[in-house]
């Protein structure tokens, strides 16, 4: 569909799509294949009709489309626009189709007199359409052409696109990923999104190797299979075509733990505890060695267990390992007959309680303990975690953005490709560093002031723009220690994965006395979550105020 606000130029979509094959081109010319770079000559050959055509076909949902839906003023008639592009094979005509398929081509009303009849025998001929469907699906299991379902060519043919293999495999080379798609040179157009410009060289690019496109297009497939309550088939046709041995290449080699420690998930949920034990032991997951230990409780072998969970915890993974492990190993040190370790110490917090009735209008619980909370001179706000992360981000900008090579390859990332990769930090340390050395000389407050007003607006990963306004930010630079700040960033660089998530609820300040507390806020009935227990801790440990709020109801 063209985008709510028309853009001035009505082949926009075409300019874009024939960018990236441009860039491609630039830059890629060595990993593309005869037949990739044979599209792009013949493409660039085309009339602009038929070129327009099959980019509003690659860019829509679906391989299967009916001629008078694929009417766009700027092309014109589609069946003679369709003709080059079936000519080159990369649409069909009149495609081979199962019933299903025809179904979601055509309406209830359009099917009716050609499976009427069957149908009202059958008793379903007011039945939903799923249910006419599957009833004709199971009697009628073969393809054939659209025309012959219907008995003969219909006024608007269909087409099925031959070439979306192809484009997905474009895309993934521009993108460096299958998540995003056409759809953003579309926001980025309309000013919706704004991206950080940074200076790349032509030779930086996501995949050096033809085989490492080859390997994430697998692993990619792998994952379409092992999509949540996947089948056991599915589930057994991803194992078989995850690769046996661990890639050389980490980016991909952090994708293949990923699928084998869902595989390990999927078994385990069906008490399928040799498979479990298998895909967590392949797998170097950072959850995956604890939940191999958890599998091998479940089948009693306790000793095998427990040598696991402290092989781990002389090497943990990250601090969600070590919580997790060590919240089992006192059960199974007891289940081998062996003295518990020192008990973990007990998480010590400011604890608030809170009696507050239900409203007339049901509102989430940390919106009622902020209201309730709320001073003039002490005012409290949502922040979660908004506040830390943001002003992190607002600091750190040069630093993020950094043009380090293979960190940024197209225009359109929020945040450099390795962020979440092992290394990231170290890469960029010399800029780290100076970005916190402000914190030690105050000259903080002027590059996030900055930067707040240089960015706005600007798509960053650390950043939601409508969390954080200037009196927030205020708010929070006039009441937050410098040294506090750094702990908290400090923290958030060892695992940007880890530790982006589960700061408290909300923040108050109080301005006149330059203090603040952050407050966790638990409803009635709800724990603290793991994250969130971690981040607590941490402050506590280093003297930043923190709080837990649990709200009662009272009694009836």
């Amino acid at each position: 569909m063209p985008p709510a606000t028309p853009l001035p130029n009505p082949f926009y979509y075409l300019d874009n799509f024939e960018f990236v094959l441009d860039w491609l081109r630039a830059r890629y010319p060595d990993l593309l294949s005869p037949d990739e770079h044979g599209f792009m000559r013949e493409f660039a050959c085309l009339p602009r009709p038929s070129r327009a055509l099959l980019v509003r076909m690659v860019m829509r949902k679906g391989r299967l489309f009916r001629a008078d839906r694929l009417a766009y003023p700027e092309i014109g008639d589609p069946v003679a626009a369709s003709a080059p592009l079936i000519s080159a094979g990369w649409v069909e005509h009149d495609p081979a189709v199962r019933i299903d398929e025809l179904f979601g081509l055509y309406t209830r009303a359009e099917l009716t007199p050609t499976f009427g009849a069957q149908l009202a025998s059958a008793g379903l001929a007011r039945a939903a359409k799923q249910a006419q469907m599957d009833h004709l699906l199971a009697r009628c299991p073969e393809t054939q052409p659209v025309s012959l379902w219907f008995g003969a060519e219909r006024e608007n043919p269909a087409y099925r696109l031959q070439i979306t293999d192809l484009c997905d495999r474009y895309r993934l080379m521009f993108f460096g990923n299958l998540r995003q798609d056409w759809t953003e040179f579309i926001l980025a157009e309309l000013g919706l999104y704004v991206y950080e410009q940074v200076d790349f060289p032509p030779s930086s690019r996501a995949f050096q190797l033809r085989t490492d496109i080859d390997d994430y297009l697998g692993l990619h497939r792998c994952t379409e299979l092992l999509e949540t309550d996947a089948e056991d088939d599915a589930v057994n046709e991803a194992m078989a075509a995850i690769p046996a041995s661990p890639f050389q290449n980490p980016w991909l080699e952090s994708r293949r733990a990923r699928l084998l420690f869902r595989a390990g998930r999927h078994h385990e949920r069906r008490h399928q505890w040799d498979a479990a034990a298998s895909c967590y032991e392949r797998s170097s997951h950072a959850e995956a060695r604890a939940r191999h230990v958890r599998v091998l409780e479940r089948q009693a072998r306790f000793k095998d267990a427990t040598r696991l969970a402290l092989d781990a915890l002389a090497a943990p993974a990250d601090e969600a390992e070590i919580q997790q492990l060590q919240r089992m190993l006192p059960r199974l040190l007891r289940r081998c007959g062996m003295p518990p370790d020192q008990p973990a110490a007990r998480l010590e917090v400011e604890r608030l309680d809170l009696t507050l009735a239900q409203g007339p209008c049901p509102s989430r619980v940390e919106a009622e303990v902020l209201q309730h909370l709320w001073q003039d001179d002490a005012p409290v706000f949502y922040v979660e975690n908004s506040l830390v992360n943001g002003l992190f981000g607002l600091l750190c900008w040069e630093a993020v953005f950094a043009p380090v090579p293979a960190a940024f390859f197209h225009p359109f990332q929020a945040a450099p490709a390795d962020l979440l990769r092992p290394g990231f930090h170290v890469r960029r340390k010399a800029l780290f560093d100076a970005c916190f050395s402000q914190l030690d000389d105050g000259r903080y407050r002027d590059t996030i002031r900055k930067n707040f007003r240089d960015k706005a607006g600007v798509q960053c990963s650390f950043l939601n723009w409508q969390a954080l306004d200037e009196a927030l930010m205020e708010l929070a630079l006039a009441c937050i220690p410098p040294e506090h700040l750094s702990r908290l960033f400090n923290r958030l660089l060892g695992d940007i994965r880890g530790n982006r998530s589960g700061l408290p609820d909300l923040i108050q300040f109080w301005p006149a006395e330059q203090r603040y507390r952050m407050i966790e806020v638990k409803g009635p009935g709800d724990r603290l979550q793991d994250n969130q227990r971690r981040w607590i801790a941490y402050c506590r440990e280093h003297g930043i105020p923190v709080s837990v709020c649990h709200v009662r109801r009272p009694a009836s």
